[in-house]
């Protein structure tokens, strides 16, 4: 065999065993077939959010401040922050109202829904970045926001001291974790799009807990229970009065 031959032979022989080491590789190194192996997932995930944020007017006078995480509904979902601004309270801070809160509005991309994990991220964020009183977080929202106020309490039941959801709904079956946090809801008579049943179910399986619950139905009102709530003074005057609480064991009424 010539030197070129015995180089190419050399050369396809390397290329063989580094495709058969590609090919195992690529199989995610899983083992044999037909048997189980334990594995380990690191993995970093990215979250891109635009929001808006509001400081108090007095902000640099305290060392510490509640924070308001208020989620909108589907309608405002897209890349537009303008659109935050049509209800709740960056509605109100846009017409002049000073809150005694940081409040922190995010958009919804398109298309998609509130992610707990993604909101979680974004409180991190937050709290590293301004004057967080770690102990007087609050979340509330409207519609997809009611539900998305559900979703990221049962993520992390621990991290909040008060929710609002307003004509939402969640999952009883996380009502156990969330017996410890004060919960005042909202919700309309005449809904049609949110029925509401969708709030009795939550605030039923959050009595059977021993759950700290208040619940506001409004009569006459319809989807839009959201209006009369958020320009209730009370509202924010209970949300200032909570305060973190560690979980406490719990259990069903006799």
């Amino acid at each position: 065999m010539v030197r070129g031959e015995l180089f190419a032979a050399l050369a396809f022989g390397l290329a063989l065993a580094c495709s058969m080491n590609f090919c195992r590789a690529a199989e995610g190194d899983g083992g044999e077939p037909g048997k189980q192996r334990a594995q380990k997932l690191e993995r970093i995930i990215k979250v891109t959010m635009d929001y808006l944020l509001y400081l108090p007017a007095d902000y640099a006078q305290k060392d510490a401040w509640p924070l308001l995480l208020f989620l909108h509904g589907a309608g405002e979902r897209g890349n537009d922050l303008n659109r935050v601004k049509i209800h709740g309270p960056p509605k109100l801070i846009e017409a002049g109202k000073q809150f005694p809160f940081i409040v922190v509005s995010p958009q919804c991309p398109a298309g998609q829904w509130w992610q707990p994990h993604a909101l979680a991220a974004l409180l991190d964020e937050i709290a590293e970045k301004y004057k967080v009183d770690a102990d007087r977080i609050y979340v509330t929202g409207l519609s997809m926001g009611g539900f998305g106020t559900w979703a990221l309490a049962g993520f992390a039941p621990d991290r909040f001291a008060a929710l609002v959801p307003i004509c939402g709904g969640g999952d009883p079956m996380t009502a156990r974790r969330l017996a410890h946090v004060p919960v005042w809801v909202f919700h309309g008579a005449k809904d049609t799009v949110v029925p509401l049943s969708a709030s009795e179910q939550m605030v039923e399986a959050l009595k059977k807990v021993n759950g700290n619950v208040k619940f506001t139905v409004y009569p006459e009102a319809g989807h839009d229970s959201w209006s009369e709530a958020y320009n209730d003074p009370e509202l924010y005057r209970w949300l200032l009065d909570q305060k973190r609480t560690p979980t406490k064991s719990v259990g069903a009424k006799p």
